[in-house]
């Protein structure tokens, strides 16, 4: 294998949820591309999102690719000569280089509110065209929009996309993708409250952090001949692009939380090993061999060819999963057995937070065994017991399981004051009487009616376990 020179990969998680095990997917095979060509790898945080960028969930990220090994070069906590590596701190380089593509006349100010898009798209259906801005603002003249400029009329910046002929880019894995310019938007590059939109971002922050290759999940196909227009407007070398295949359900859709566990934090807290984990994620989309399905990272950065990634949809089979951290657990030694256990399962910081639940209910530690059994299972038995309140819909007892679930994934705030508060809010805007909604989730996320009181027993548990139990709860009805 010849070394690539000056190879440089980002990953570009947003802070807005839990780790994902896409995120951990792509962030693999950067990984092992940039050190199989002693390259570089970046980790940018792309922050714009204001409303839901946290710094918990950031964090969150951070910790659960490093229990993995995916260790970065460059990074909001390491630092690097390309910095600031998180965006939001980066606004004055992104406005800047949007006021060089409206002075060039390559991009343009567009005042239209919010009301007017929206009919505009309600039309548009209404005739059975694609939605997109009808750029309207395109032609307006020097003098419009000097005029509406001093009237402090809002705005944002779009691209002016070309409306004939086709870009075209050549992906690594499936060669030549053309699309025709007339399916691309006149994209917004910086948005009304000056902050830059995810492409301009993008790109601009690929080419002043030198990256070589781009890496990441074909659903950004459709995205990548805006970013191709945007390094010819700003005349720029476009990086080379590889994008993977989408980790898939049994049922062939896009891996979501609704129908797979799909945080990292879920998994390792399941118990799978980190290595067992990259093993399986390497397998969703290369093949060591024919006859090898387990080897180690080392072994696959010896052996690995970008352009022999498969195309075929990978299916995120959890058996599968299963399967593979059983190998490792059996490679385990008793010394490294032990200590994982002790680590993974039974960590005193997690014995922490059960002692203040079970200290004033046990009367010998084998009762412990037997009520906090449920603090160290998975998915629990439901069998003889009457779950879903009387009087109430089935239909609508679902419906609210579901809406709990939505409150879940916003609680940033996981303690006991934030899930009290939560929980109390939910319940009111059901209207659910409390014994109607309390007793019914004490039994979906403990399997009994004796554990100790809920609000501290979602602290225990966490976030994954919670929302893993509901899900399961859910789809067994």
């Amino acid at each position: 294998m010849d070394l690539i020179p000056n190879v440089r990969l980002r990953i570009a998680p947003s802070p807005t949820g839990d780790p994902h095990v896409g995120l951990a997917y792509t962030t693999l095979f950067n990984y092992v591309f940039s050190k199989q060509h002693k390259g570089k790898l970046v980790l940018r945080i792309e922050d714009t999102d204001r409303e839901r960028s946290k710094p918990a969930s950031e964090e969150r990220i951070m910790s659960s690719l490093r229990w993995l090994g995916l260790q970065w070069d460059e990074g909001p906590d390491v630092g690097g000569p390309f910095g600031p590596y998180r965006q939001s701190e980066r606004g004055d380089i992104y406005r800047s280089h949007v006021q060089r593509l409206v002075e060039e006349k390559k991009a343009y100010p567009c005042f239209c509110s919010a009301a007017r898009l929206t009919e505009l798209r309600t039309a548009q259906r209404a005739q059975g065209l694609t939605t997109g801005y009808d750029r309207h603002c395109r032609t307006l003249s020097a003098a419009e929009v000097e005029a509406k400029l001093a009237a402090n009329t809002p705005f944002v910046v779009r691209m002016k996309v070309p409306t004939e002929g086709a870009t075209t880019f050549t992906d690594a894995l499936r060669g030549a993708i053309s699309i025709e310019n007339h399916q691309v938007d006149d994209q917004v590059l910086q948005k009304a409250d000056g902050f830059p939109t995810y492409h301009l971002a993008n790109v601009v922050d690929d080419h002043l952090m030198e990256i070589s290759h781009v890496i990441r999940a074909e659903e950004w196909i459709s995205s990548t001949p805006k970013h191709v227009l945007l390094y010819a407007a700003f005349g720029w070398k476009a990086p080379v692009f590889a994008h993977l295949p989408l980790l898939r359900n049994p049922d062939r859709s896009k891996i979501s939380k609704r129908k797979n566990p799909v945080s990292l934090n879920y998994y390792q807290r399941k118990g799978i090993l980190p290595e067992a984990m990259l093993n399986f994620l390497a397998l969703m989309g290369w093949s060591f061999s024919e006859t090898q399905e387990f080897f180690t990272i080392e072994e696959m950065m010896k052996n690995f060819i970008l352009e022999k990634i498969h195309l075929g949809g990978p299916i995120f089979d959890l058996q599968k999963l299963l399967s593979i951290n059983q190998h490792y657990l059996q490679q385990l030694d008793e010394t490294k057995f032990v200590h994982q256990l002790r680590e993974e399962i039974f960590s005193e910081s997690y014995l922490r937070k059960l002692y203040p639940l079970f200290r004033n209910r046990i009367q010998s530690w084998e009762e412990f065994i037997e009520k906090a059994a449920f603090c160290f299972n998975g998915a629990l038995s439901y069998t003889g017991l009457d779950i879903c309140p009387t009087g109430l819909p089935k239909e609508a007892f679902i419906k609210g399981l579901e809406g709990l679930l939505l409150k879940i994934d916003e609680q940033y705030q996981w303690d006991l004051v934030g899930i009290d508060a939560m929980l109390n809010r939910h319940r009111e805007a059901l209207g659910w009487k409390p014994k109607d909604y309390f007793m019914p989730l004490r039994l979906i996320l403990t399997g009994r009616k004796d554990s100790p009181p809920l609000p501290e027993t979602l602290e225990a548990l966490g976030r994954e376990m919670i929302r893993f139990r509901l899900r399961d709860y859910i789809s067994g009805v």
